[in-house]
Order: structure tokens, then sequence, then C-alpha cells
């Protein structure tokens, strides 16, 4: 039976790799401190005998007793609204917490996740985003407290790679969406959702061409296991290469709850990507992945979670 560290394990996506891991058969720790995470996310595990939950800050030494075969490092803020407000903090996770991790997958001899972003190709200038480019970020913007935190978490995991020899992996994570999102972390489909359910005007950054390509959260958590099981030590790709404008997603959604929200505009963030869009073709060749669910399909599913928890 594997056994996986999950950092961030409370969190959106971490809750879910947890849901996923332990169905394939590993015994999961998750490790959070909550700061961004919710316990309700991984409650329904706490009558599991295969799960544990360790409220702690991995910006610390971290301590496992016992045999560890997976590190997936998800821990850190993840949305704008999350990073802009803790800034040091995103940047610690992604320095200290990424160097804690990795010692202790040298320590255990575990193979190592970093769980990556496409945000480490800033406004991008080269479009669809291969692995192969390095990127167009403003290291001194506020977005950049992110950005670099998790260029950086990179940079380490490949020194860890070629300098102990740690089994690493790197997962470039595009915009993702599903149940467990946070209704206030400030996203397009939280915000679209919560004020089309309440029947409030739609906020659209910009004039709303910018793009983006969603990619729902049990295509990319198939993706991201598929990873960890391969040989790939270079970043890959994980996302839903249909793009899609973010005002033509705000009208999506609108059509999908039935709701009467008109769409309205405001200014854009600074150094908010224009464009959005995975190339996928290393991840389908090395992991024979390809996202399954539409966005209609995965906006449905959504949608039933956010009901229960909008109050109109």
């Amino acid at each position: 039976m594997p056994r996986s560290l999950i950092t961030g394990g409370a969190g959106f996506l971490g809750s879910h790799l947890c849901d996923s891991l332990l169905e394939r058969g590993h015994e999961v720790v998750a490790m959070d401190n909550l700061l961004t995470g919710d316990i309700r996310n991984i409650e329904h595990l706490f009558g599991n005998k295969k799960f544990s939950f360790v409220l702690y800050d991995v910006t610390q030494f971290i301590h496992v007793p016992g045999e560890i075969d997976f590190v997936f490092h998800f821990a850190s803020p993840a949305s704008p609204i999350d990073y802009l407000q803790l800034p040091i903090q995103t940047l610690k996770v992604g320095a200290l917490g990424t160097h804690k991790a990795l010692g202790l997958s040298k320590e255990k001899n575990a193979t190592f996740l970093l769980a990556s972003t496409s945000e480490v190709y800033g406004d991008p200038d080269v479009h669809p985003q291969k692995e192969t480019y390095w990127g167009n970020v403003n290291p001194v913007g506020p977005r950049g407290v992110y950005d670099e935190a998790k260029r950086f978490g990179e940079a380490m995991t490949m020194a860890y790679h070629r300098y102990h020899n740690v089994e690493t992996r790197i997962v470039r994570i595009f915009n993702t969406y599903g149940p467990r999102m946070r209704i206030d972390d400030g996203r397009a489909l939280p915000t679209f959702m919560c004020q089309a359910l309440r029947g409030e005007p739609i906020s659209v950054f910009g004039d709303g061409t910018q793009t983006r390509s969603f990619c729902y959260v049990s295509d990319l958590i198939e993706g991201i296991v598929r990873l960890s099981e391969s040989s790939e030590s270079d970043p890959v790709n994980i996302g839903n290469p249909n793009e899609i404008t973010i005002r033509q997603f705000a009208e999506e959604v609108v059509g999908l709850t039935g709701s009467k929200s008109t769409i309205t505009f405001t200014d854009l963030p600074v150094d908010d990507p224009k464009r959005r869009r995975p190339n996928i073709e290393r991840a389908k060749s090395i992991l024979d992945w390809a996202p399954q669910v539409d966005l209609r399909e995965g906006l449905k599913k959504t949608l039933d979670y956010f009901r229960e928890k909008v109050k109109p």
C-alpha cells in the first residue's frame, strides 16, 4: 500500500487528490495550516482508517513518522485575492515550503510532485503555451509574489532532482474548477456563480475578451496521478485546451443558472494575462491523458455544489 503526504490537503485541489489516492489504495496523510484550506473539504474522510490529518505550517521543518512513498506539494494560496492579501505567506510556502517538502522526500526516498501553475508563463506572448516556453512575468508586479514563488519552486525541485537524485515531477496546472472551490476566493467561476445565483450583476474584468481554458477537477486529478506514476521529471501542462473568453464564460454561467443577472465591466487587474491555453501534447504522449469532461457538464456538476453554499 503506497503512503502519500499531501501538503495543502484541505484545499480545493488537495482534498480531491486525497479522495483519488484513497480510492486507488493509498494511505494518505493530509497536512494543512488552514490558511486558505477548509477542514470541511476533508471531514468526510475522518472515519477512514487510511486517512489522517495534521494541522501544520509546511514552511517549518516537516517530520512524518514512518515510510512515505509520495509527497504531493499543493500548499499555497492560489487565487489572486489570497495571494494579494497574503504576499509574504505565498512567497514563503513557494520557497521554504517547497524546500522542506523536498527535504522530506529526500529523507524518505519518496517521489516528489510539485503543483506548479500556468502563471509561470505570466502574460504570455506565445500561444498556446508549451512547457518549453520560459514565460513573460513581471517579478515586481502585484502578481509576482505568486508567479515567482512557483517559478522558484520549479527551480528548487529541479535542483533536488539533479543534485540529490530525488525523483521529482512538476505539473503546471491551468484554470481548474469544480466542487469545493471557496465561494469568496475571487476567481472567475466562484464569482460568476455566486453573483448569478444571487441575481446580482456579473462583474467581468476589462472588456471580457481575455481568454481562459477551464479544466474540470476530476480530469486534472487524473492527469496529476498519472504524472506521479510516470518517470517524467520535466514540467507537464495539465489543463483543458478549449479556450473561451471571459465574457462568453460569464454568459454560460448566466444561462446555466437561469439568472436574470446582467454583465458589467470593471477595470482589468495589473498584469492580468490576456490569453491562456495549454498545449497538452506532452501530457497526451507521455501520460496518455486528455480531458474528458466538457464545460457544460462540468459547470452543471459545480452548480449543484454552489446552490447548496450560496444564499440568495
